[in-house]
């Protein structure tokens, strides 16, 4: 009787790992071929991703992007791919992980996390798009400020690498996008009685000075950046507490 339960859990855990490996295959199919799609208009992507800059420079006197080494336009290109793959395929490995975990779990379980599924990645692109059309047109002009083309002066001009420019709009976005993710972790936690409202409140202080090292280290080393980041995570902070507040009412409830 022990060995046939013993054999019936063998088999359950064989079945959990195969169900996993079905997942990641699916996952990694899809980067795969969204990879190649993007990597065929990765010219068209870098321009996108280009705009904020490009409307403030002065192309009609050449004034654009160079490269210096001679793959450097075709690696940019490469992970200009790797990255919007991995951003357009995330909700469908979303679908995936969701697939594997969702038949362990209740009906009310279901519920309460599949909104949080679908929360991080519309608060990631969210995160990106305060980037794209806010925070990235001012950096790139306070940037700019430093060109210098008086003829009295020494002759100051910028000459873009794309791969330097990929590298900072990447790692703004990424910054950005991960910043935005605060509420769904805080809120996971006070789901599972990690963290109460009170505690949250009462630090506040530190929240502020943690998001002011976090900026630092995700943002490139100028005021503006780190303070155009800060500023966001100490707001979704305070939602969070406000969220998490909610949260232990209902359960008090």
């Amino acid at each position: 009787m022990d060995d046939s339960k013993s054999k019936l859990k063998e088999m359950t855990l064989i079945d959990h790992i195969t169900e996993l490996r079905k997942r990641l295959l699916w996952s990694f199919v899809y980067i795969i071929i969204i990879f190649v799609i993007c990597f065929y208009f990765a010219e068209n992507l870098f321009a996108f991703l280009a705009r904020p800059l490009v409307g403030l420079l002065d192309t009609e006197n050449g004034q654009g992007f160079i490269y210096t080494a001679l793959q450097e336009a075709f690696f940019t290109e490469l992970r200009i791919a790797f990255f919007f793959a991995l951003f357009f395929s995330f909700p469908l490995i979303a679908i995936q992980i969701w697939k594997f975990i969702a038949p362990g779990l209740y009906t009310k379980e279901k519920k309460a996390f599949l909104p949080f599924l679908i929360a991080t990645p519309v608060l990631f692109f969210a995160g990106g798009s305060m980037v794209y059309y806010l925070i990235a047109p001012v950096a790139w002009k306070f940037f700019l400020s430093y060109q210098n083309m008086n003829s009295t002066g020494i002759p100051i001009r910028l000459e873009a690498k794309m791969g330097e420019y990929l590298n900072l709009m990447m790692r703004f976005i990424f910054a950005f996008g991960l910043a935005f993710q605060l509420p769904v972790v805080i809120t996971l936690l006070a789901k599972a009685n990690l963290v109460a409202y009170k505690t949250l409140k009462k630090s506040r202080k530190y929240a502020i000075v943690t998001a002011f090292l976090a900026a630092a280290f995700l943002t490139p080393p100028d005021p503006f950046s780190q303070i155009s980041l800060a500023l966001p995570i100490i707001f979704l902070y305070e939602i969070s507490i406000y969220l998490a507040k909610i949260i232990e009412k209902n359960r008090n409830d």
